[in-house]
């Protein structure tokens, strides 16, 4: 197996960060990462465990070891930071996991519960009909089990691609879920129309009627019910919090108990959300920033011979519908991304032939799978302190995101940690602050730079940890 490649603690992503605005005439397109000079010693680097079928989340848990779902495997598995022996807590013969982005998915705890979150089959027999859930365990911390599973949430959209599915506890004690548009309107989903914005009628939620919740972030009650300040939107009140999303993979409770989301963009266009009650973020008339750049929605789920058409991600034939220019589509509670990664011209060539077969690694994009944060007070360099980090599908690096001091935006330059040949799937933060953990990928195409690409991985289906102690941390 090849040895990873560890640079060192800090690069610079590009020279100066890509930022755009509504009505801007042009973005440039940005610069390939590179490194910059070090503001430190390399971390440490061990393999802690091994051995997972598709690691998906990665929690610190409240008796200090470290939770891992695996996506695959259907295993809850919990850790042993000191020495990486593992033990499997639960596994959940329900789950349908297909190897594309179903399966066991999102984890969180409060007080003496456990949250899960899974796709299963509806029904045993042919046809295969796919739908999510959310369950609560009982956690019981001194025998470290889960039992007692109780459904807060079932009958939810699910697919095998774009289910998001990541849970968090907010500050408020409500649980967070998010939920993809299950990759419609693409590929051999083309004819599926994204719902990422349509919204529930009242009747819908009073009969559990769950079929508009793709392309949302929800706020439920620990009991699975709707809590009583959710936010009113066309006139209903249900478990939607923000909607017009794509593939959110990632939530996190940041500065202030703001709540921030990352998701994948289409070619281009990833982004970091400031999620705000009732707000729509744009998906699918919007990548990204609104600036009319690169990017406009081809309804292909509208086409008169939808079924007929052969689906093409870059030439896309007249008869399929087009929507509003980013710039003409209007909507009050439109919310901008606080950053996008990356937004590039009009006329950016996505198809370089250079990237041969794996030509997606090339396109200006990181794949963002999941978000944490590291708060300012006892962080282990000035760099990393009150910073948003993104561990990434496509390049096998961390991303640091510098936050403002009330968390309303995104400050400074990008910077990338621990590149390594891997899919970084989820990321976990030690208590003291010293150490950085990620889980990733058992297969898959990445590499340490973005446009290279591989199939082998150099820690496949593994949990990584980041040592930022002593010289390590004391970059400046």
């Amino acid at each position: 197996m090849p040895r990873p490649l560890v640079l060192p603690l800090l690069m610079l992503l590009s020279a100066s960060l890509v930022t755009a605005c509504a009505g801007a005439p042009e973005a440039p397109a940005p610069a390939p990462p590179r490194p910059s000079a070090a503001l430190g010693p390399p971390p440490t680097m061990r393999v802690l465990a091994a051995g997972f079928a598709a690691p998906w989340e990665l929690t610190w848990g409240p008796d200090n070891f470290l939770w891992v779902t695996e996506k695959v495997g259907k295993r809850v598995d919990r850790i042993n930071p000191a020495d990486g022996s593992k033990t499997t807590v639960l596994t959940i013969d329900q789950v349908s996991a297909s190897g594309a982005q179903d399966g066991l998915l999102g984890l969180a705890f409060a007080g003496s519960s456990a949250f899960l979150a899974y796709s299963y089959d509806t029904d045993p027999a042919p046809p295969f009909t796919l739908r999510g859930k959310i369950v609560r365990y009982r956690y019981d911390r001194a025998a470290a089990t889960l039992t007692d599973p109780v459904d807060l949430l079932a009958g939810l959209p699910a697919g095998e691609d774009h289910n998001a599915g990541r849970l968090l506890i907010g500050p408020d004690q409500k649980l967070y879920y998010s939920i993809g548009e299950l990759g419609n309107n693409q590929f051999d989903r083309a004819c599926e129309p994204i719902r990422a914005q349509d919204l529930p009628t009242a009747q819908q939620v009073d009969a559990r009627d769950w079929s508009t919740y793709l392309g949302k972030t929800l706020r439920l009650n620990l009991d699975g019910s709707v809590p009583a300040d959710n936010p009113v939107i066309h006139g209903v009140r249900s478990h939607i919090f923000t909607y017009g999303h794509r593939n959110p993979q990632g939530l996190v409770v940041g500065p202030g108990g703001r709540i921030f989301s990352d998701e994948h963009g289409p070619k281009s266009d990833d982004e970091i959300n400031l999620l705000r009650a009732g707000k729509n973020y744009g998906w699918p008339f919007v990548a990204g920033y609104r600036d009319g750049q690169s990017y406009q929605y081809s309804n292909w789920s509208a086409a008169p011979n939808c079924a007929q058409l052969k689906y093409n991600d870059y030439d896309v034939p007249a008869i399929v519908p087009r929507g509003p220019s980013e710039l003409r589509w209007q909507d009050p509670d439109y919310a901008e991304p606080l950053k996008t990664i990356y937004t590039v011209p009009t006329g950016h060539n996505f198809q370089d032939p250079a990237c041969g077969a794996a030509i997606g690694l090339c396109w200006p994009s990181i794949a963002p799978s999941s978000i944490d944060y590291m708060p300012a007070e006892n962080a282990p360099n000035p760099a990393l302190a009150n910073a948003l980090l993104v561990p990434a599908l496509k390049t096998g690096s961390l991303f640091v995101f510098k936050l403002t001091g009330d968390g309303g935006s995104v400050q400074g330059d990008t910077r990338q940690l621990f590149r390594t040949r891997n899919r970084y799937r989820d990321t976990a933060i030690s208590p003291d602050h010293t150490k950085i953990y990620i889980a990733t990928d058992s297969e898959g195409k990445a590499g340490p730079q973005s446009g290279s690409r591989t199939g082998v991985l150099d820690n496949p289906g593994s949990i990584l940890e980041f040592a930022l102690t002593g010289a390590a941390a004391g970059g400046s």
